[in-house]
């Protein structure tokens, strides 16, 4: 089964027939929300809002080590993450749909490993190639096939939040070779790879980052570019499941 977790911009997925509902309690404290499992085509699919129902928890609140332990165990093997993200690269405008390759983490503070405690043996995960490929492929497939904008290669930088960045910060982060920016992506996708859990990021671009484009005296959200963007997700899962 293929698990969804949606952002900031996706609390709900118009596209999933929901079939019922299910609370889960982890060794790891309560997830975001209850799962939602259900169809989209003839695919079973279960469902999480990342910030909950009422999109209402921060991103360094999040308790991902639930979220993600709860996925796997009602039988998740796959997850696309969708996040919202600022561009940095300047053909990363608003409105384009990103599958990014790799990740810079700059989150501090946060649950990031299942392997800890005194009984728990000492695991290295390899995070080289941080996203499943053949589940990034099936993206970039499905959102060619759905004929939107999108980037097949860019580079995520995950910031603690819940404040967004100074320009200042931003270019830091272009210096690092950042192409765009989120508070979400770590440590989800690194717990995930503990769990073997295959994991690819479906990002869809909200606002320029701070210092770039219209956000260079202060960053700006579109309202109709985050509709745009939840079709657009929309449309590139159901060619997904087709």
């Amino acid at each position: 089964m293929l698990a969804i977790i949606g952002g900031s911009s996706l609390v709900k997925l118009p596209i999933l027939e929901v079939t019922h509902r299910q609370i889960v309690r982890t060794p790891y404290g309560d997830p975001s929300c209850p799962l939602l499992f259900g169809r989209i085509g003839q695919q079973n699919v279960v469902f999480m809002a990342r910030h909950g129902y009422g999109n209402s928890i921060a991103p360094h609140e999040i308790n991902y080590r639930a979220n993600i332990w709860a996925l796997q165990s009602v039988g998740a093997k796959s997850v696309i993450a969708i996040g919202a993200v600022g561009g940095i690269r300047p053909d990363l405008s608003p409105g384009t749909l990103v599958i990014p390759d790799d990740v810079l983490d700059y989150t501090w503070g946060r649950k990031h490993t299942f392997f800890e405690g005194v009984d728990c043996p000492l695991v290295h995960a390899d995070f080289t190639r941080p996203y499943s490929d053949d589940l990034r492929h099936r993206l970039l497939a499905a959102a060619g096939q759905s004929q939107v904008h999108f980037s097949a290669q860019a580079t995520y930088a995950c910031t603690q939040g819940p404040r967004l960045e100074s320009t200042a910060e931003i270019l830091k982060l272009e210096r690092d070779g950042a192409d765009i920016v989120g508070m979400t992506g770590m440590p989800e996708a690194s717990l995930a790879r503990e769990l073997d859990v295959a994991y690819a990021h479906l990002c869809t671009v909200i606002n320029w980052a701070a210092g770039k484009g219209n956000s260079r005296q202060a960053v700006t959200f579109d309202a109709q570019c985050k509709q745009r963007s939840v079709d657009e997700i929309s449309a590139v899962l159901t060619k997904l499941f087709e």
